[in-house]
């Protein structure tokens, strides 16, 4: 088993803690596995407390490794050493390239996602760097094997044994990805469903957020049927992998360019299955987005699964058909 799999919610950050001032990170370890399996952000602001993002509130990091009652109890975070915590990111992650910093972010392996702000360098109208960097958010990526139970029949036709294309919307933070790595290690197996043999799976991996792949190996486990292309743009990893792997499904996280628009287009027409997620608040904004209306207007998905966080993170709110309409809420649907 990987690193990342592992339930026990210290191993689980040891990438994030590696990557943290030495202090911070002393305390966080000192944390009860209660707290740590709560905690979803770290943030850190120059001058300000180290601020932790729980399930279902923020706290902050006391200067005696506790969680902070008061502002001046907390521990804050110096310029020095929030540029110490860049540095390290860019060392210690291959995932950190020019490109991912331009659009404001850096994939630490295990799927962690660290967003950047500061003062931006825009060149031609388009932000090439990030100077001054005053705040990291650092976002932890948990595995939850068996998140997709309850959706899975809907995503999935038994009449003729094949997957369903299928679009997971919702806000930030309310589990799309970790409910899409369910559903691409559920189709990799297989055995969910009478006579289901498990398919083969191409995971487009263009955050490595999914797979949370280092050196190209995933370290999340996606079954022994899924080829992950690690680092690609969404749009040319679907084409590639429609034209070399043969895959029964394509699995990918937030689409929302024009382009992307149109490789969904494509494996539809090839008779390949997609599932996605689409950041979004609703199926109807979703559709308001550039590009996206047709996608519906073709009738590309044949499922939409809507998130929130209202039960917390990955709370099923609807099931919908290919037209919009319900067939289930809160993880029982019609058949």
């Amino acid at each position: 088993m990987s690193v990342a799999n592992s339930n026990r919610p210290k191993v689980v950050i040891e990438q994030v803690l590696a990557v943290l001032p030495l202090e911070v990170a002393r305390w966080l370890e000192a944390l009860s596995d209660v707290w740590l399996d709560e905690l979803e952000e770290i943030r850190l602001r120059v001058g300000q407390p180290v601020e932790l993002c729980l399930r279902q509130r923020s706290a902050f990091l006391g200067s005696d490794g506790t969680l902070a009652q008061s502002l001046d109890a907390s521990m804050r975070i110096s310029a020095g050493a929030l540029a110490q915590v860049l540095q390290r990111l860019t060392q210690f992650s291959r995932y950190a390239v020019e490109e991912d910093m331009r659009q404001g972010y850096v994939t630490l392996p295990g799927g962690h996602r660290v967003g950047i702000a500061g003062r931006a360098v825009v060149e031609a109208g388009r932000v090439r760097a990030f100077r001054h960097v005053t705040s990291l958010n650092i976002r932890i990526s948990r595995d939850r094997p068996g998140v997709a139970a309850s959706v899975l029949p809907a995503l999935y036709d038994r009449a003729s044994r094949r997957p369903l294309s299928s679009l997971i919307v919702s806000p930030p933070q309310c589990g799309k990805t970790t409910l899409v790595r369910d559903v691409a290690r559920r189709f990799s197996y297989g055995g969910f469903a009478p006579g289901d043999h498990g398919m083969k799976v191409a995971v487009i991996d263009e955050r490595s957020e999914i797979a949370g792949s280092v050196d190209g190996i995933p370290q999340f486990d996606l079954g022994p049927r899924a080829d992950v292309l690690d680092g690609c743009p969404k749009a040319e990893g679907m084409m590639m992998a429609i034209r070399s792997l043969s895959p029964h499904v394509v699995v990918t996280d937030e689409i929302g360019r024009t382009e992307d628009a149109e490789a969904v287009l494509e494996a539809s027409l090839a008779g390949v299955a997609v599932v996605a997620t689409a950041h979004a608040a609703s199926l109807d904004a979703w559709r308001r987005r550039p590009w996206m209306e047709r996608l519906f207007l073709a009738r590309a998905f044949d499922r939409y699964v809507v998130l929130s966080r209202r039960k917390g993170p990955g709370t099923v709110e609807a099931i919908l058909d290919a037209e919009g309409r319900v067939i289930g809420r809160g993880g029982v649907e019609a058949r």
